[in-house]
């Protein structure tokens, strides 16, 4: 059955009697999560919410595109780790460019950047966009923060943790080996206090920080979690971009 919100699955004739209030970009990457979990857990979260928003926005009447997704991500402080595929800001911010051109010129002038992976940030890259295409309004989220972690999980980590655990369980739980395989996910933390408590930020060099590549502990995932935590952050991001639908890019201050 085609999705007519899926850029990837409709065709020239919807798309030529449609205009197009916003277009969605899933952007994540592809890298090692614990020994327990695919390469491209990201990916496979951030596409599911992504859909799954848009099908509740478009049925609300919202029309909205998802782009095909991006699946390389900011992995500079994982190098060393073999196939962490890497690509830099700089070029994030190229294939932006490019792609903003084409929806302005497809006449869609709200572009949603749902982010699926905790190394990629958009805000500078944003403010550049908004100084090339100011008829564009852009901005980002992490879907994962459209709901609090903790109202669902026990213990979450910020990598092939509990939570990402427990929503590639009910996803993808073909490509999850028994729990009994993954490690701890143990991290260190920096030597310097201001850089441990957070208000200094610098690039953790992962593979001095964990044994396993994770960091938080999966051991207490579950499907029902991973359901229950999905379906959330699709509501409340589906409902997101209702309201952005039918807001006017020049009239979005009271």
């Amino acid at each position: 059955m085609i999705r007519p919100y899926i850029l990837e699955e409709t065709n020239w004739q919807a798309v030529k009697a449609t205009t197009y209030d916003v277009a969605i970009l899933a952007w994540g990457a592809t890298e090692a999560h614990n020994y327990h979990m695919p390469y491209g857990t990201d990916n496979y979260q951030m596409n599911y919410v992504v859909q799954s928003a848009a099908q509740q926005a478009w049925d609300q009447g919202a029309k909205v595109i998802v782009l095909p997704a991006i699946h390389y991500g900011i992995q500079t402080g994982q190098l060393d780790i073999p196939f962490s595929m890497n690509i830099l800001p700089s070029t994030q911010l190229q294939i932006l460019k490019d792609i903003c051109d084409v929806l302005l010129r497809s006449g869609c002038h709200k572009l949603v950047i749902v982010n699926g992976h905790g190394a990629n940030h958009f805000r500078n890259i944003i403010r550049e966009l908004s100084y090339h295409n100011p008829a564009l309004f852009c901005c980002w989220l992490n879907w994962m923060e459209a709901v609090p972690l903790k109202e669902y999980f026990e213990k979450p980590g910020d990598h092939a943790d509990e939570f990402e655990t427990s929503c590639m369980l009910e996803l993808r739980p073909d490509l999850v080996l028994p729990l009994q395989v993954a490690g701890d996910g143990a991290t260190k933390k920096f030597k310097i206090q201001a850089l441990k408590s957070g208000w200094v930020w610098g690039q953790r060099a992962w593979t001095q920080i964990s044994k396993d590549t994770g960091s938080g502990n999966p051991a207490s995932a579950t499907a029902a979690k991973g359901k229950t935590f999905l379906a959330a952050c699709s509501n409340h991001l589906g409902k997101f971009l209702v309201d952005l639908a039918k807001a006017e890019v020049n009239d979005m201050y009271e």
